[in-house]
C-alpha cells in the first residue's frame, strides 16, 4: 500500500460518525451513538472473543460435554474400570476353576492317585509366576541389535571424518 492509502484508511477509521434511532411517526430522536469505525470494530471483535469464551466454558465445565462426540462421562469411565478389575478377576478364577476340573479328571482316569491330589497345590500351579516368562532375546532380536549397532558406528565414523576435513 502507498502512504496515500494507509492515511485514507486511518482517516476512515476514525472519521466520528452518528447512529440516530429516530421514531418513525413523529421524527422525534429515540437516542443516538457517536461512532468510529474502528469503535464499531474492536467492540464486535471483543463481543465476538467474550462469547467464544462463555461457549467454552460452558461446553468444558458443564454436563452438556457429554453430549459432543469424543467426551465421555466420569460415570462411564468409573464403571469401565470396574469392569476390567471384576473381568480380570473372573478370569483368573476361571483359570484355577479349570485347574481344579483337570485335576479330578486326572484323579478318575487313574492318572493320579486322589490321596495326592490337594485343592491347595492344584490351585498353587495356577498362579503365574513373573519369572517364567521367556524374556531372552530371539536371534532375530539380537541380529538387529548388531546391525543397528554397526550403522550407528558407521555414521558416528562418517561425522568425525566430515569434521576433519571441514577443518582443514
Amino acid at each position: 500500500m502507498t502512504k496515500k492509502k494507509k492515511k485514507n484508511l486511518r482517516k476512515k477509521l476514525f472519521i466520528k460518525n452518528r447512529l440516530v434511532v429516530l421514531n418513525e411517526d413523529t421524527f422525534e430522536e429515540t437516542f443516538s451513538f457517536r461512532l468510529t469505525l474502528m469503535n464499531v470494530f474492536v467492540t464486535f471483535t471483543l463481543g465476538g472473543i467474550f462469547l467464544i469464551l462463555i461457549t467454552t466454558f460452558i461446553i468444558a465445565f458443564t454436563p452438556l460435554r457429554e453430549f459432543i462426540p469424543g467426551y465421555s462421562s466420569t460415570e462411564l469411565k468409573r464403571n469401565a474400570t470396574k469392569l476390567a478389575i471384576k473381568s480380570d478377576s473372573l478370569e483368573t478364577a476361571l483359570r484355577q476353576n479349570e485347574a481344579y476340573i483337570k485335576g479330578i479328571q486326572k484323579v478318575l482316569k487313574g492318572e493320579m492317585e486322589y490321596s495326592k491330589f490337594n485343592k491347595d497345590s492344584i490351585l498353587s500351579e495356577t498362579v503365574e509366576d513373573p519369572s517364567d516368562f521367556n524374556m531372552k532375546a530371539s536371534d532375530a532380536e539380537i541380529k538387529l541389535r548388531e546391525e543397528v549397532t554397526a550403522a550407528e558406528k558407521e555414521i558416528k565414523t562418517k561425522s568425525q571424518d566430515k569434521k576433519k576435513s571441514d577443518k582443514k
